[in-house]
């Protein structure tokens, strides 16, 4: 009597129905418009499309996760940084422009009240008591500095900055006035004005 062979790809599994990077970018929504506390794993799972145990088996407790999306959030921001910065055929004043530009597109992407700054709108709070987050939330900050001192050093070689200018001073100061933005964005400040502050900055800086 013949046997009936076994079904191909039998006990393999289900495939997964979903896309990992979609639903963290849903996740990463969440944190952004609520805040890391204030976020429930059942409205995360409700925006990543996902029930919570497979939440949990694909990115881990809640604090991974956020870790996760601060990761995402930081590679497409810095990703518009770089262009601005690294772009050989703008003069320091145009890509400091760019770059507080692309970050306010960054901004105002949402559909409601302008977010701000994902990291800087939440981790800022979280790092007080959380040391994990406040490792993350210094190394970019210090990542952002180091990359527009370099571009300040450009600009030196080039002849646009004087050469004993305070390079350290100079890059702190213009990523304090990026986290003063997002602070305003978050407090409603129209992208207009957001953008004018941003140019009377790049005419500081480049004095």
């Amino acid at each position: 009597m013949a046997q009936n062979k076994p079904t191909e790809g039998k006990g393999r599994g289900r495939p997964r129905a979903y896309d990992p990077q979609t639903a963290l970018q849903q996740a990463l929504g969440v944190f952004w418009n609520t805040g890391y506390s204030a976020a429930s794993l059942d409205s995360i799972a409700s925006a990543a499309g996902m029930n919570r145990p497979s939440l949990y088996a694909a990115f881990g407790d809640k604090h991974a996760l956020y870790i996760k999306a601060l990761d995402q959030y930081w590679e497409t921001a810095h990703a518009a940084m770089q262009a601005a910065l690294k772009d050989s055929s703008l003069t320091l004043e145009q890509a400091l422009s760019a770059f507080y530009e692309g970050q306010l597109a960054i901004y105002f992407s949402g559909d409601g009240q302008p977010r701000g700054c994902f990291a800087i709108g939440t981790a800022t709070t979280e790092a007080v008591e959380d040391p994990e987050i406040r490792q993350v939330l210094s190394l970019r900050l210090s990542q952002l500095d180091a990359d527009l001192q370099t571009r300040l050093q450009l600009a030196i070689d080039a002849g646009e900055l004087k050469a004993d200018a305070d390079l350290a001073a100079l890059a702190v100061l213009a990523s304090s006035l990026l986290h003063s933005i997002s602070i305003r964005a978050r407090a409603g400040k129209s992208r207009e004005e957001l953008a004018a502050l941003a140019r009377s900055a790049v005419s500081v800086i480049c004095k």
